[in-house]
């Protein structure tokens, strides 16, 4: 997908006047236990969303923006998993939610959709069965009226010939259908907030294209908060009315999408726009950010970054970077960011 970031002609989006944020995240830390390590997966996260308000949240594989999201959907193994700050969805306080009433909150209060919609969707059940099962979970309604509320959701989602996929099982329809399907799925019971975990991950792109087009005029149409994860910046640029970017487990950068692609303020931020293809670079080479992430298994001393970083200095070596402000919302956490 080439890359748009012709945002800053985008009008700003009004929200209708709230006593409060829909999401509120505060200092949120995951970490899984194990014998033979402990991996902070998320450290420190902080963010908070409007109704009616998309958030992007970006970064390489493995900076914890998937673990941010189960997190919130509560969907991290408890076993060996340790959640430690603040979440609230609406009045629901996620961490101090039991999973009885968790159960209650996923899939009406809050969706989400999956990566990967094969392993998502039930391969022994209709696709009709799957979206009706969960309209009557939450609506307590009969079959016959879920099954109804199925087809139209199938309509929404511009499935073509809907009555008959209605009827399919997963592995009969095409990767776009199924993620149609799985956001079917995911809006059946009208929820607040729309978790997608890169959801376009495994479609070429001119599907892509189609299923952020539809995502974004779902999100409009429905009014709904959504938080949506990816690595590719032309999504952000496209959908996005804030962007979060992450880097080994903490938000390095956060503010408006047109304030972070156009100034963006940290040098990983820099670094990823600049390492990305452009049809006027044919003939040059991209210029990449070098090295690896960090292992979150092993203790970070300093800045994150700083192996990697092209302005490193010592301070940034031995110390953890401060948060500056540069007005209308946007941060980084960065020695240098100025």
């Amino acid at each position: 997908m080439q890359l748009d970031l012709a945002v800053e002609d985008r009008k700003p989006v009004t929200f209708a006047e709230v006593s409060e944020p829909l999401v509120e995240v505060r200092d949120l830390s995951v970490k899984f236990v194990s014998r033979e390590a402990v991996n902070r997966a998320v450290n420190g996260v902080s963010f908070s969303l409007a109704p009616s308000e998309v958030l992007c949240i970006i970064g390489e594989s493995g900076s914890g923006k998937s673990v941010t999201m189960r997190a919130l959907m509560k969907l991290l193994p408890p076993k060996r998993t340790v959640i430690e700050g603040g979440m609230r969805v609406g009045p629901h306080d996620i961490v101090k939610m039991r999973e009885a009433d968790m159960r209650a909150v996923r899939g009406s209060a809050i969706s989400m959709i999956f990566q990967e919609p094969m392993t998502a969707l039930d391969p022994v059940y209709t696709i009709g069965d799957q979206i009706a099962e969960t309209v009557m979970r939450h609506q307590k309604i009969g079959r016959g009226a879920a099954m109804e509320r199925a087809l139209e959701l199938l309509k929404l989602v511009r499935v073509p010939s809907p009555e008959r996929r209605l009827k399919a099982y997963p592995h009969e329809l095409s990767g776009g259908l199924r993620q149609r399907a799985m956001i079917a799925v995911a809006l059946s019971c009208n929820p607040q907030l729309l978790l997608a975990d890169e959801p376009t991950t495994a479609l070429d792109a001119t599907v892509q294209i189609q299923v952020l087009v539809l995502l974004r005029r779902l999100q409009q149409e429905l009014g709904m908060a959504v938080i949506f994860v990816t690595h590719d910046l032309g999504v952000a640029a496209q959908i996005a009315d804030k962007v979060a970017v992450m880097y080994a487990g903490r938000i390095v950068e956060y503010g408006a999408v047109a304030d972070v692609m156009m100034k963006p303020r940290h040098p990983y931020t820099v670094g990823m726009l600049a390492s990305t293809v452009h049809g006027h670079m044919r003939g040059h080479d991209i210029d990449a950010i070098p090295g690896s992430p960090p292992d979150l298994r092993k203790p970070i001393v300093g800045c994150s970054f700083a192996p990697r970083c092209k302005v490193v200095s010592a301070v940034c070596q031995t110390h953890s970077p401060p948060t500056k402000s540069f007005g209308n919302g946007q941060y980084a956490a960065c020695f240098h960011a100025e």
